[in-house]
């Protein structure tokens, strides 16, 4: 059986193809049905985000199964093939393998190193597996890649360098406290960047959320969100004594936040620490604030320099990645041939022990009468014979299995030999077992 993806992501296709191309939970019990009633599907299970929609299959036939995933693509967006073929990928056999490696490990994903694809693949693996239509190679297949995904996360830290504005405001925000289990924020502005943020701290321990806002109504909405208080905007200098953590993100033109106010607030919290974060441009705090004692203030400039030094830092991890992935892939090779060995070794047997068999017969009852001795000698010689001819294909054969060329050999044995595995007549091209390295874009 012969593992391929077909799909497309934010590199391949712009948005208004990869909506039409989604598939929402809730959709996919239907669509795996449909997918998996096509006969040249033997396994399947479907990965759809807002960035990608990969339809993992396996068949007996690599052209066969192309094409019918291809159509069930097409038919479930309501798409001409033509107009989807310019931006679908597709990867076959181990390409197909390292490719689902490297995109549960962030390695693929727009943001590099991002964790949420794990999870997301992890779904997508147990909905197929609830709906019935995953095989042994879908099973492992899966098994493996979030195996990998945790593994390359553990040993390289990928994930744990922010490289996102939001996100490294909180990793700062960590470094100042040590933890902000408990820890207070107060919300200057109810935009995007400040929900985001605001979001990101609550993750992280973060248990009192404040909001002001020039428009009230929006600070209740956001404050709403995570269980917070709206205040008016005039109350928002008696809300930071006591306040850890204060987040600028207005549309002010001018400073909103300057040297004296700042001083009388820590005039009022004696002892107290406030790290501020502003993220508005222009800048809604006047960077004289920064050298009172007791203020960390960090504006966009700053958050983005963390932001680049992280994003290299996962660049350097993502080639230690590149490894595991590697290595992990040798141990999956040598899993995914073994079911291409196996049964051509005992189809191999079962066709010289067949022959033996016949001729024996034959050459038996040519002889006439025989002693039971006569009788043995013949039979076993007969039998040293075919084990002896079949032993160093077979020895070899198994060492072949443990390489990336192991299902070539495994093949050209089956045809030399007219091989009937598994019941079926496996006939694949030479060709379609070298795409092995070969990435399609049709």
């Amino acid at each position: 059986m012969f593992i391929l993806t077909v799909g497309l992501n934010h590199k391949s296709a712009p948005v208004e193809i990869r909506e039409k191309l989604n598939f929402p939970e809730h959709a996919q019990p239907e669509a795996l049905a449909t997918l998996s009633s096509y006969h040249a599907v033997k396994g399947c299970a479907i990965l759809s985000t807002c960035n990608r929609t990969e339809v993992y299959a396996v068949a007996t036939d690599v052209d066969a199964g192309i094409a019918a995933v291809k159509n069930f693509l097409c038919s479930y967006g309501g798409l001409k093939q033509e107009l989807v073929h310019e931006y679908l990928y597709v990867h076959t056999l181990y390409e197909a393998v390292r490719h689902l490696f490297r995109v549960a490990a962030g390695l693929d994903s727009m943001v590099l190193g991002e964790t949420q694809i794990l999870g997301q693949v992890a779904d997508a693996y147990r909905v197929a597996s609830d709906n019935g239509v995953t095989n042994k190679v879908i099973n492992t297949l899966f098994q493996n890649a979030i195996s990998v995904g945790k593994r390359v996360r553990t040993e390289t830290g990928i994930d744990r360098m922010a490289v996102s504005i939001s996100y490294a405001a909180v990793e700062l925000a960590k470094q100042i406290f040590g933890t902000l289990e408990n820890r207070s924020v107060l919300v200057l502005g109810a935009g995007e960047m400040s929900e985001l943020t605001t979001k990101h701290l609550v993750a992280n321990g973060v248990t009192k959320v404040t909001v002001a806002n020039r428009s009230f109504d929006r600070a209740v909405g956001l404050a709403k969100q995570f269980g917070g208080l709206a205040i008016p905007f005039e109350a928002v200098f008696s809300a930071m004594c006591g306040t850890n953590i204060v987040i600028t993100a207005t549309g002010a033109r001018n400073f909103i936040i300057n040297p004296d106010q700042m001083s009388q607030v820590l005039a009022n919290c004696p002892g107290s620490t406030t790290f501020i974060i502003d993220i508005s441009v222009p800048r809604n705090v006047n960077p004289e604030v920064k050298k009172i004692s007791g203020v960390k203030l960090y504006d966009i400039d700053d958050l983005q320099g963390v932001v680049d030094r992280n994003l290299a830092e996962r660049q350097v991890a993502a080639v230690q990645c590149e490894k595991i992935i590697s290595e992990e892939m040798d141990s999956f090779l040598k899993w995914h041939n073994s079911l291409f060995v196996v049964p051509t070794v005992v189809a191999l047997k079962e066709m010289g022990n067949s022959i033996k068999d016949a001729e024996l017969e034959r050459a038996l009852g040519r002889l006439g009468s025989l002693t039971e001795k006569q009788t043995k000698i013949i039979s076993s010689m007969a039998s040293s014979i075919v084990n002896q001819m079949l032993h160093e294909p077979i020895t070899n054969l198994k060492e072949f299995a443990s390489t990336h060329q192991g299902h070539l050999y495994t093949e050209i044995l089956q045809n030399l030999f007219n091989l009937n595995v598994e019941g079926q007549a496996v006939k694949h091209r030479m060709q379609e077992m070298r795409m092995s390295e070969e990435v399609s874009h049709k």
